[in-house]
């Protein structure tokens, strides 16, 4: 059990790292908004409708389409039963590519930052226990939290290194952002192939792996 459980913290660290640059993309991208950040999103809707604030639309869209991502990211898992990581990986993936594409071929910002935030909800049904989200790879709150947590508990004489799974997977989105923001003044969008290939790796990681058990 302990190597699956190795095996799938791995995995959850390298999907981190690619939120955080796929995010970063979008960011630099929509000035201010994000692909996966959704309460982020919310925010900017709602002091859109009630202040004559620009892009609340737009960060309505952007919600819209991470919601059908992550619609289409459960529906795709558990379709796929024992090889759920795999398939919404694979999913992630299509997406990424279609992002990329329309980016390079289309010219089409809107498009493609729309495909990024779908991709990126798509990538949160990648965990789940008993049918819900376990591992939020595009949202650090929750981690950040059940660190402080751990962390307490562990200076309080608990489990000395309970943390440190909350830690890791945090400083992996970071790790992934700060990549995101160094590669978009050279790349802009089409810096989107990076994430391409890294998602690709990753699914080839979690095929190596094999149908990981649900430990989450």
């Amino acid at each position: 059990m302990r190597i699956y459980e190795n095996r799938r913290r791995l995995l959850a660290i390298g999907l981190g790292a690619l939120a955080g640059f796929v995010d970063a993309l979008g960011f630099l991208k929509l000035q201010g908004m994000f692909v996966s950040f959704m309460s982020g999103n919310s925010t900017r809707m709602a002091v859109g409708v009630a202040t004559p604030v620009h892009g609340s639309l737009f960060a309505g869209a952007l919600i819209a389409t991470f919601v059908a991502g992550v619609m289409a990211g459960t529906a795709t898992g558990a379709k796929a039963g024992r090889w759920r990581k795999q398939s919404v990986l694979a999913l992630v993936l299509l997406m990424l590519t279609l992002a990329g594409f329309a980016e390079t071929g289309l010219g089409g910002s809107v498009v493609s930052t729309l495909l990024m935030a779908s991709a990126m909800g798509a990538a949160n049904a990648t965990f789940q226990r008993d049918g819900e989200v376990s591992v939020g790879v595009t949202y650090m709150t929750g981690t950040l939290v059940k660190f402080g947590q751990h962390l307490t508990i562990a200076l309080s004489g608990g489990p000395s290194f309970a943390w440190m799974p909350y830690l890791l997977l945090w400083l992996g989105l970071m790790a992934g952002a700060m990549a995101g923001a160094m590669a978009f003044p050279i790349f802009g969008l089409h810096a989107l192939w990076i994430a391409v290939a890294f998602s690709a790796m990753l699914l080839m990681m979690a095929v190596a792996f094999g149908p990981l058990p649900d430990l989450e």
